[in-house]
């Protein structure tokens, strides 16, 4: 089944880790509401930067890849199925929105862009009220 893809990782990671994900962005919207002005435009900055899930995966299949490319022809051939593996699951992440890393990734607290900007919306939102 192919989901609709700003809401593939979330539909595809289990209702506690969620939970927990948003807990830890309504925390960080309440700490900098009471830490001011500055402080939110800083967050905001730190929000620009944040990585989210989908570049994490963009840059470990990749690289996985290499490194097994590279290793298959200079060590052994056997090695070659580490991109083989690795590319079946970006694909299977791009059509479903799941794949093994994600969950790992999810109970590291690595948020999809819709939650990052969620939270840099409420602090924008805070912002004009000042």
């Amino acid at each position: 089944m192919i989901t609709a893809t700003i809401e593939r990782v979330e539909k595809n990671t289990t209702a506690a880790v969620n939970e927990k994900i948003r807990l830890q962005t309504q925390a960080s919207i309440a700490r900098y509401a009471k830490a001011g002005a500055p402080a939110i435009r800083r967050r905001l900055r730190e929000l620009d930067r944040e990585w989210d899930i989908e570049r994490y995966l963009e840059t470990m299949a990749p690289s996985i890849t290499l490194f097994g490319l590279v290793m298959g022809v200079a060590k052994n051939r056997r090695w070659l199925i580490l991109p083989v593996i690795v590319q079946s699951f970006f694909l299977q992440h791009a059509l479903q929105g799941w794949c093994p890393p994600i969950p790992i990734l999810r109970r590291l607290g690595v948020r999809t862009m819709n939650e990052i900007q969620m939270e840099r919306e409420a602090l924008r939102r805070l912002q004009t009220k000042r």
